[in-house]
């Protein structure tokens, strides 16, 4: 890890907030070992949304290691009932304890653990762990990126010629992508969204975006680690993304390096109802 990104992270207003994280990211991977991918009994919410009993336990030990309720902090998760009590507090942990069930389920190493920190509907400090790959995410607005303990930024690429861009491996398998077939561009596959989030921010991808709603708990993680890294982030309407909203969902998400969004989102509003930022 840089030595210059530790000292700068741990003088930070957020070094309390990165710690709690990596320790709760830590305890995941605990729990996740207690499992094996392909090999769990899935049970379905409404929607035909897919929920295991790992999905549960790590809302439990992340509520356990994140939370202080007496430091008045509001919870947002996919595995717990929504208290609007967070609507008036200030920070607001936003969680998703295993985004990529399906891909859990199925036995892909395409999941992970997905924490951030809003700030007065800002996200600006996340984490992100995928177990079956040994990767880390770890970052703050203001502080940088570290990714498996060294220090990462997004990618500086200008051009959308040869860019790599993470798709959605539900949208690709429902053939929403074909209409990128002729794009300048590669596109890659790749289950759950805070994973994508996490390789555009670490550089390892150059883009991704969605074609379908998205909750807040699936983006605001990886939204938080794109912006600490330098990285782009903005809603389809051309808005700037808030979090803890009373309806935590929304209509889509563009992210990328700082400097491909020039070339991005014009070709993206050829396709989609995308605007550049308000």
């Amino acid at each position: 890890m840089g030595v210059a990104l530790i000292e700068q992270m741990s003088k930070s207003s957020y070094a309390g907030v990165l710690e709690r994280i990596e320790a709760a990211l830590e305890a995941a991977r605990e729990v996740f070992a207690r499992y094996t991918p392909g090999k769990i009994e899935t049970e379905y919410k409404a929607g035909h949304d897919p929920v295991t009993e790992a999905d549960r336990a790590l809302d439990s030990v992340l509520r356990k290691n994140l939370l202080r309720e007496n430091d008045d902090e509001g919870w947002l998760s996919e595995e717990s009932a929504d208290d609007l009590a967070r609507l008036d507090r200030e920070r607001v942990w936003v969680v998703d304890p295993l985004d990529g069930t399906r891909e859990f389920v199925q036995g892909i190493p395409e999941f992970c653990v997905s924490i951030a920190m809003v700030e007065r509907g800002r996200p600006v400090a996340g984490g992100i762990c995928n177990p079956a790959t040994n990767e880390v995410f770890l970052g703050a607005v203001g502080c940088g990126l570290i990714y498996n303990g060294a220090p990462a930024c997004a990618s500086q690429r200008s051009r959308l010629q040869g860019a790599l861009v993470l798709a959605s491996r539900s949208e690709a398998k429902r053939r929403e992508w074909r209409q990128f077939q002729s794009a300048p561009f590669k596109v890659q596959a790749v289950g759950s969204v805070a994973y994508k989030l996490a390789h555009v921010a670490a550089g390892r991808a150059d883009a991704t975006f969605t074609l379908s709603p998205k909750h807040e708990w699936d983006i605001a993680a990886g939204a938080a680690l794109v912006l600490s890294a330098g990285g782009y982030v903005q809603l389809l309407d051309g808005s700037a993304l808030t979090c803890n909203r009373e309806r935590p969902i929304v209509s889509g998400l563009v992210a990328c390096g700082s400097l491909l969004k020039e070339e991005l989102l014009p070709f993206l509003s050829l396709y989609l109802r995308v605007a550049p930022k308000q």
